[in-house]
Formats: structure tokens, sequence, C-alpha cells
């Protein structure tokens, strides 16, 4: 049989003591010990199951049988798009986001789009709110949730209970930090809760074959907040990006055991919840009623695909000793070291202007391949010069002043011709074998190469560069 007992554990050197103290008696650091449930069986070599509820043997792996993947339409494109295709049965899904940016609000709406097809209702578990205010948020967003079970309990046994009684095939927790166990005597939302309470759900739904959302709070860094074992447990991690103050939100595939990660998905926040985008580029760029410097159309790849978004920058003196560098949407140590290559291998020096970079629409940027739009940016705000709107680039930029190829070149340039551009900047290596009807590709080997190619068309508003010149 096996005997369960409680000790604390350090998170800093690993040390096991009885009793919880102030400080490691090993290590000696503060407010490290934290609360783990040990199990002792009888038998050293006693046979038990995992996860998954199978015996523990050792087989070859050639001969394990494979099993096809049985994926379920959530009813929204994009989410199934960011899931790999589906929500895969048995599968543990994280998402995590800032509090009031739509994850309840998006797990209602999928489960009450899926109760129109599940055989078994989906059953909404939630730890923070009443049966009333999950109604009202059912009757606001015009759901039909007549199928949908609710309960109201945070003791995870009992959900369990539950849960083995109704047989669900797909469960939402709402949320992993308000559910605790009863076999630990730490407060909920602590670390030794989170891990224990999210391992028995995880057991559960290997062990079931049910389908389980984990809802998960951030902390003010934007990081899932608990241990960080609770992203290791799961199989797929998303997180919603975007801020609560704008119409768009943004949901990322951080880690996804059953599809691509990275994975990018668009909604748009409206008064009955939230609805598809299907063409994120277009509400990515922006339609100015006339031309402005500091503008300039990249087209990223994020998972499976490609898109258009704009890059703007601002160039301006700065007051202080010490100029500003600030990136929204971009990674600001890159912008530095971006700077300091246009410096050494374009011959333009910013060390006494403020520097202001932002990718429109909220999104984040993640690759390389922003390098060249954000430095052609800071060049049109510079020089108070336009770049035109038919000109797209892409391109990573080495310390040396190379321009480095990025995946996926032909598909970003197939997506910028469908969009209407006519002219495009990339990198040498990306540049297509055979020469393309819609738009016309400009290849550089080096920085100076692609400011010279911009610089060369200063003729009429048509061309890629128009000089602005003051009054």
């Amino acid at each position: 049989m096996l005997r369960k007992k409680t000790a604390y554990t350090c998170q800093k050197c690993g040390a096991i003591v009885p009793k919880w103290a102030g400080q490691c008696p090993e290590c000696g650091e503060w407010n490290t010990l934290a609360e783990t449930m040990i199990e002792e069986s009888a038998s050293k070599y006693q046979i038990r199951t995992g996860y998954s509820g199978a015996t523990a043997h050792v087989c070859l792996l050639d001969a394990v049988a494979g099993i096809e993947e049985v994926r379920t339409s959530t009813g929204l494109s994009e989410l199934d798009r960011v899931l790999g295709g589906g929500l895969v049965n048995g599968s543990v899904v994280l998402i995590g986001g800032d509090p009031g940016i739509g994850k309840s609000t998006l797990l209602l709406q999928t489960l009450a789009t899926m109760s129109q097809t599940e055989v078994n209702s989906p059953l909404y578990v939630t730890g923070e709110e009443s049966p009333q205010q999950v109604r009202l948020r059912a009757q606001r967003l015009g759901l039909d949730v007549h199928r949908v079970k609710l309960l109201t309990e945070t003791l995870v046994e009992s959900i369990l209970e539950v849960a083995k009684q109704e047989q669900p095939k797909i469960m939402v927790i709402d949320s992993i930090q308000t559910i605790h166990t009863e076999l630990l005597q730490s407060a909920q939302g602590s670390v030794a809760q989170v891990r224990e309470s999210a391992g028995q759900l995880v057991r559960f739904a290997k062990q079931a074959n049910v389908a389980i959302f984990l809802v998960g709070h951030v902390t003010k860094e934007g990081a899932l907040a608990g241990p960080r074992i609770l992203e290791h447990m799961v199989d797929t991690v998303l997180y919603f990006e975007g801020d609560s103050g704008t119409r768009f939100r943004v949901i990322r595939a951080i880690k996804n055991r059953f599809g691509a990660v990275n994975e990018l998905g668009v909604f748009s926040m409206t008064d009955k919840g939230l609805k598809e985008v299907s063409n994120p580029s277009a509400i990515f760029l922006s339609r100015h009623e006339e031309q402005v410097p500091g503008s300039v159309i990249m087209v990223t790849h994020e998972g499976t695909r490609p898109m258009l978004v704009e890059v703007q920058a601002l160039v301006d003196d700065s007051a202080t000793p010490n100029p500003r560098r600030v990136a929204l949407g971009l990674d600001q140590n890159r912008l530095a070291v971006l700077l300091a290559v246009l410096h050494r291998h374009g011959g333009i020096a910013t060390y006494d202007q403020d520097v202001f970079v932002n990718v429109v629409g909220g999104v984040r940027v993640n690759e390389t391949g922003a390098d060249l739009a954000v430095l052609l940016a800071i060049l049109s705000s510079l020089r108070n010069v336009i770049l035109s709107r038919s000109l797209v680039v892409f391109g990573e930029i080495g310390l040396a002043g190379e321009i480095r190829p990025v995946p996926n070149g032909l598909e970003r340039l197939r997506e910028a011709a469908k969009h209407g551009f006519k002219r495009a900047i990339v990198p040498k290596s990306n540049a297509p074998q055979e020469k393309l009807s819609a738009i016309e590709v400009i290849p550089v080997w080096r920085l100076v190469d692609a400011l010279h190619s911009v610089a060369i068309s200063t003729v009429t508003p048509d061309d890629d560069l128009v000089t602005n010149e003051p009054n």
C-alpha cells in the first residue's frame, strides 16, 4: 500500500525537511521551503500505474502501436490553428493572460459551440465566479449554453469525483490558482497547491481521455503565476497578448506537443465576445490618408502563417545626455544593436537622438526578420522622408552589416503580392529563382545596398523614397 505524508522542500537546493522554517538549514536561503507530498511504497519495486493508467513495463519503442490523433474542432478556426488543427482528446491546455483580456469569455464561447456537437455535455468548473455571474456573461454574449454543465468548486478531489460521474469529454478549470487539495495544508495559490492540483487534473485527463482547459493567472512581469513545472506538466501553453483597452487580441502557442509552436490566432473583442479575424494582415496595416515618414511595411512569419504588419519609428533630438531607446512589440536590446550597426556600417549616427519604435496593432514580433524594416523606418523618420505604400521589406541584419536570409521567404513574398504590394527589398538568399510577375523583388547583400536601393528612387511620390521637405 502507498502511504502519503507531507514534507517541505527547498526550491533552491532541493533539501527536504519535516517541518516549515523561514530559512533553509542546508543552503541558508530565506522563504524557499514549499510544502510537497511524498509517497512511500511498502515495496521498493512495486509495479504501479502512471498518468496513462497503464501498468508500467519495459517494451521496444518500435513495438508500440501507433494511434492517430483524434482532433475535435472547437468551432473557432483561429483557436484550432493555435492548437495545431483542433483539440486532442486527453490533452491539457494551459491559457494565461492579463486580467480582463478575455480568457473566460473565449472558453465559454468554445464550450457553447462544442456542446452543440458533443454527445456528452462539457463541464465548466469555476472557482472565482458565482453561477449567476457565469450565466449573465453567457446572456450578454448571446450564447446557447443549455447543454453546458456548471460546477462551482475549488477542491480538486470533489471536482474529479463529479467529473467521473458526469463523464464530460471537455472540461474548463477557471482558474488553476483557485484550486486546492485537502492533502496539503498550504493556502490556495501556493506553489505546492498549484503543482499538486494540476498533477491530479493531468493524471485524470490522461486516464479518462478528457480534454481539459486550465486558466492560469499571470504575474506583473507577464509570466504564468505558480511553479515553472506547471508549464512542463501540460501539453499546450497558450498566451493571450494585447492590451485589454484595445480591440484586438492575439493568442500565441508557446508550447504544443500536438502542433507547431509560435502559431498565432487573432481575435477581435466585440460586445458579443471574441470574433475571429481571418485576414490579420488587413487590420495591422494602417490606412493613412496621406503618406507620413517613419512607416515601413514588413512581412513576419508566425507559425505557419505569413502576416503583414506596419513598423513605425520616431526619431527626435534628445534633451538629455542619455538618449532614450523605446521598443513596443520588439526586443529593446535588439533595437540598441541595430542602431550600432546602422552607425558602423551605414554611416548614420543616432547617439544624440531619442529613438521610439512601435509595431502597429499591439502584435509582438519575436523574429529577427524585422531588423531591416526597423532600420528603414528609423532612417525614414530621421531624414524626414516617406517610403512608398507599395514597398514591403524583410530581412535579418548581422553585426557585420550583412543582410541574412529568413525562413519562408517565398511565402512572405506571395502574401505581400496578394495584398497589392509592387516592390520588395529582401535578402539576396531569399530572392526567388523564378521571377514573380506580381511583385518586383530587389535582393540586397549588405545594409548599404538596402539603403541605396531605397535612396536611388527619389523621383516621384510613387517611388520608394519621397523627400518630405519642410515648408
